[in-house]
């Protein structure tokens, strides 16, 4: 299975991106970036209609779908992918708030700042293996 996944600031601006495990197709690393910001609009919508952080899947595009989920704190993380797999997703997200909670714990971590810790990747990769 192929997913891309972004965490997205407060300012509509990628946090962290992620492609794993086969590429999806070959339309390249914009598209997929494209069809994430593209359903923002939906998410921002959604996030007011339900009390849940998990959105589920918000848009479609072709035969991939976006799942979001979003913080207290009005971050977005964003999947797409190709199969549709709820409770993965749901415990996938789950887990990556926690990392992304232990991040924002760093004192040295701003705000909306690009996360570039190799260990914060490999700890979603593993995550990604487990539950998607």
């Amino acid at each position: 299975m192929s997913y891309y996944f972004a965490i997205i600031g407060t300012r509509d601006s990628p946090i962290y991106e992620a492609a794993i495990g086969n590429p999806l197709k070959d339309d390249g690393k914009h598209l997929h970036q494209f069809v994430l910001h593209a359903a923002l609009d939906f998410v921002d919508d959604a996030m007011w209609t339900t009390p849940n952080t998990y959105l589920r899947i918000v848009d479609k595009f072709n035969d991939w779908f976006v799942s979001a989920f979003v913080t207290a704190g009005n971050v977005r993380f964003m999947l797409l992918h190709t199969a549709k797999n709820e409770d993965g997703i749901r415990g996938f997200f789950g887990d990556v708030y926690e990392l992304y909670i232990k991040a924002m714990l760093n004192p040295f971590y701003e705000v909306n700042a690009p996360i570039t810790s190799p260990a914060f990747d490999v700890k979603v990769r593993t995550l990604a293996k487990r539950y998607l």
